[in-house]
Parts: structure tokens; sequence; C-alpha cells
């Protein structure tokens, strides 16, 4: 309740305490962002290709979104790709089956070299025939034994290589893909594409960014809170949030995470806020203010904070200094929790 005085012909401002209801908040500014918004950014350097979307456009994860032309990755590809074929194991059965034959021949040769030398032997037990033919027989005989067994590690030594060959030739055109596929660059999540930075042509880079991706429905408030507040904070306060976007509504909303460190230069701390019911069209980078709520009372002995004197005196009609316990402060008022009563007069200090 206002009350004008008159002293020294001049209108001197006063008022009594009054019963409100009070809440303390600390302030925070912002924007919004979507979830799961982020940066495309290239892994490798060369022209822009194509681009497959536009700005607005819904994508899944995994949709190619840019192509970078790079002709020397195309070729390699191409090459991985011939030789892959060319090493396949099953194109090079015929290898393998022309040695088995050989196998089989010689195994045969052996074979027969291996009767005629017991033959020979049994006709020089019974003094048939010389010692020269026997010699030549036995010759024969271990020549063809050294050949079959030759032929068989030849085989061996064949299906390791080409086994070898074969996997190393799809090992490399697996890389060749990998390698490839860095130059198709893909949504990593369900989104909407926000704003694409550059054109079919241009040349990208590891360090510039190619468009802004976000989630096209659910949006985070990310705000930043002075390092004086910070330690009065924890995740499930309520939040009340403003936006230039809609300036005669009030949103709420619930703190749901506060990061562990300060930004050194602005000396403030990121925390984000959940709406509890959305506004029905948000965009990302739309500023914020907020007001985080750590107390409420109602019903409490309250004055305008510009009724008091460094924080503990206030003046009563007599301008008479009062020191007077404080509780909870707002913008406006503060808490009054002893030395003054709602029948006191108070006084607004002179300037």
């Amino acid at each position: 309740m206002l009350i004008g005085l008159n002293a020294c012909k001049k209108k001197t401002e006063s008022i009594k305490p009054q019963f409100e209801d009070i809440t303390e908040s600390v302030y925070a500014s912002g924007v919004v962002k979507s979830d799961n918004q982020y940066q495309v950014f290239s892994t490798v350097n060369g022209l822009l290709n194509e681009v497959y979307v536009s700005e607005g456009d819904v994508v899944n994860k995994n949709t190619v979104l840019f192509s970078i032309f790079n002709q020397v990755s195309a070729l390699n590809l191409e090459n991985a790709n011939l030789n892959a074929e060319f090493s396949d194991l099953g194109n090079n059965q015929s290898k393998i089956q022309d040695l088995k034959i050989s196998i089989e021949l010689a195994h045969k040769k052996m074979q027969e070299d291996s009767i005629l030398f017991v033959r020979q032997s049994n006709l020089w037990k019974q003094e048939v025939g010389s010692k020269l033919e026997l010699e030549q027989r036995e010759l024969a005989y271990r020549n063809s034994a050294t050949a079959y067994k030759s032929a068989k590690l030849k085989l061996k030594d064949l299906e390791r290589q080409l086994s070898f060959s074969s996997k190393q030739s799809k090992t490399n055109l697996a890389i060749s893909k990998q390698l490839e596929s860095d130059y198709s660059i893909a949504s990593k999540y369900d989104g909407k594409v926000y704003s694409i930075f550059k054109e079919k042509g241009e040349l990208v880079t590891t360090q510039t960014p190619l468009a802004i991706i976000g989630d096209a429905k659910n949006f985070t408030l990310e705000l930043q809170v002075d390092e004086y507040d910070i330690a009065s904070l924890k995740t499930g306060m309520q939040v009340f949030i403003t936006l230039d976007s809609y300036r005669d509504s009030v949103f709420e909303a619930v703190l749901s995470k506060i990061y562990p460190i300060m930004n050194e230069r602005s000396k403030t701390f990121t925390v984000e806020a959940r709406f509890v019911r959305q506004p029905p069209r948000l965009f990302p980078n739309l500023s914020v203010e907020a007001n985080i709520v750590l107390q409420k009372k109602q019903k409490v002995l309250c004055i305008p904070r510009k009724f008091l004197i460094n924080e503990k005196y206030v003046l009563n009609a007599d301008g008479k200094q009062i020191e007077v316990v404080t509780g909870l402060k707002d913008y406006a008022k503060v808490e009054i929790i002893s030395g003054i009563t709602a029948t006191d007069e108070l006084t607004l200090p002179k300037e």
C-alpha cells in the first residue's frame, strides 16, 4: 500500500509491508537446440560432387547427404575389385585341378615303377638279369616317388597361395570400399536438415562444416548460468522460459543437465532444460531467457527491494534505520523474516 508524504514540499514514497507469494530464482539466457543437433563434416578433402538434400528436408539415419569427387579413389576401388575377382579362390580352381591331375599321373607312374622295381628285384634274386637293370629300376622308382611327393607339396603350396591371395584381395577391396565410402557423407541420425553451407562444385575440407542436422520434433534448452549461481542449482528444478518468438507466453521446463566445467572466457556454466509442454513450433538457435526456481514461499511478509538498504536495513516513517533479517529475494521484492511487521510504515531511501 503506497502513501504519499509531503515533506519540504517534496513527495516521498512510502509503503507498508505486504503478505505476498515470492519466488527466488536464478536468471539464465541461452538458445533452443534440437536434440542430436550436430554439424556435418567431411572426413576427406575434395570438390563437392553432389548435394542430395535441401534445407528443411527430413532424413533418416544413413541417408546420403553429399558426395565428394575423387577420381583416384574411384580408380583404386575399380582396381581392387578386378584384383579380387582375379584372385578369387573359386576362379582359380582350374589351376588346382591341373595340379591334381599331375599328382594323379605321378602317382600312377610311381606305382608302375614300383611294380617294375619289385619284379626286377625278384628276378635278381633268381639270378636273372643284371645288377645294372636292378639299379635302373630302383632309381626310376625313387625318382617317380620323389616326383609324386613333390607334386603333392606343390598342391598344398598352391592352395595356400591362392587362399592368401584371395583373402588379401578381398581385404584390399574392403579397404578401398571403406575409403570410397568416406567420399559419401551420410546422416548420423533421423532428423531434419536445418542448414546447408556448401554448393555443388565448391571445395570441401575436413575443417569446414557442410550442414547442420538435428531432431525434427524434439528440442532442448541450452542455458548459460553465472558462476556465482551454479552452486545453487540441481537437476529437476522448475524453469520458466520466455522466447522472443512467443512474446506473450511463458513456458515451463525442467532442469535436466548441469555441465561440470566452467567456460573461462564467459565465466558461465552450461545447463540444459527440457520443456514440460513444448511450443507448437520451434527452430534451432532461437534465443531464450529463463528463470530457474530455487525456492517458493506463499503469503510471507515482503517489501520492494528498493526499500532495502545495504541488504539489511530499512527506514521507518521517522527516517530511522531499522535492521531486518531477510529471506527469499527476487528481482522486485524481498522477504522480511524479522525486524518489522505489516503495520510498520517504511520510507524510500534517498539515492
